[in-house]
């Protein structure tokens, strides 16, 4: 795995939001910059450019000079308090952002001897703010360009990219998504609640909100929820899965742990077999 330091760019105006603290909007009940943060956990160091504020984890905080400068600008105050070989620059208002897409960039990144890679949107545009860069050239760039124009405020992030051999990279069609209006944010948080996706964005925000680093598998937690609300009564759902977690957690130690999650579990779902069975059988 690639040693990479993250950049969260959290600051700018939200115009088209009315001004509204971007970062904070909730979807899916968290917090924009917490699901960015999420998804880049592993970084060597995080900081985000913007005002401070509280977070699901720590991270360092800075802002661009001047305040409103633009992203260049933020970006070359983030630049300064990372030390990584390479950096994954994100946006704070990507609420799709996935591991799986992080990684795919910073594998793009340490292949050859490319600037870095950046994703493409489903129209073929380059988004230069979920991206990895390599540190060196990175720097140099931003270095040449607030020399050439004296600052690096107001300058639109092409000037860089321009001058970076960077990869493409195509993930999934949402890991870009970006929430510039309130209809974004409405479609957003209309997304995360479809039925195919429902249940793991509930999962991951319940796993966010309690501080618990637990790969779950639903199905065998449903599956079990079914048996006991069939073979006993409906409110044993619930009260199961909660006894199950409970054993869990006191078979594998603080934190419990996948394994010790499906042993309970397998043996929650056979004692509501075995219930069922009594009261079918004569």
């Amino acid at each position: 795995m690639t040693v990479y330091d993250a950049i969260v760019l959290a600051g700018g105006a939200a115009k088209r939001l009315g001004g509204a603290d971007k970062p904070a909007l909730r979807v899916g009940g968290r917090a924009l910059l917490d699901r960015v943060l999420a998804a880049c956990a592993d970084a060597a160091a995080t900081v985000v450019v913007g005002g401070r504020r509280p977070t699901v984890r720590p991270v360092t905080w800075a802002r661009e000079e001047p305040q409103g400068g633009g992203p260049l600008a933020a970006l070359g105050a983030g630049v300064r308090l990372t030390t990584a070989g390479h950096l994954l620059v994100l946006s704070a208002d990507l609420p799709f952002l996935g591991e799986s897409t992080v990684k795919e960039l910073l594998a793009a990144a340490a292949q050859g001897e490319r600037d870095g890679a950046l994703c493409v949107d489903q129209d073929g545009r380059d988004q230069p703010l979920v991206a990895v860069y390599r540190s060196e050239p990175l720097r140099r760039e931003l270095a040449l360009l607030a020399t050439e124009h004296g600052s690096l405020a107001g300058l639109p992030l092409r000037l860089l990219t321009h001058e970076l051999d960077l990869s493409r990279v195509e993930a999934s069609p949402l890991a870009s998504f970006d929430c510039d209006t309130w209809e974004d944010i409405a479609a957003a948080r209309a997304r995360i609640r479809e039925h195919g996706t429902v249940l793991d964005e509930w999962i991951t925000a319940v796993k966010n909100e309690l501080g618990i680093e637990l790969d779950v598998d639903t199905d065998v937690l449903l599956d079990l929820a079914r048996d006991a609300a069939h073979g006993v009564a409906r409110p044993a759902a619930p009260l199961t899965t909660f006894l199950v977690g409970y054993a869990a957690a006191k078979a594998s130690g603080d934190g419990g742990g996948a394994e010790a999650v499906a042993e309970a579990a397998r043996k929650a779902a056979a004692l509501a077999l075995r219930w069922a069975d009594e009261a079918e059988t004569p």
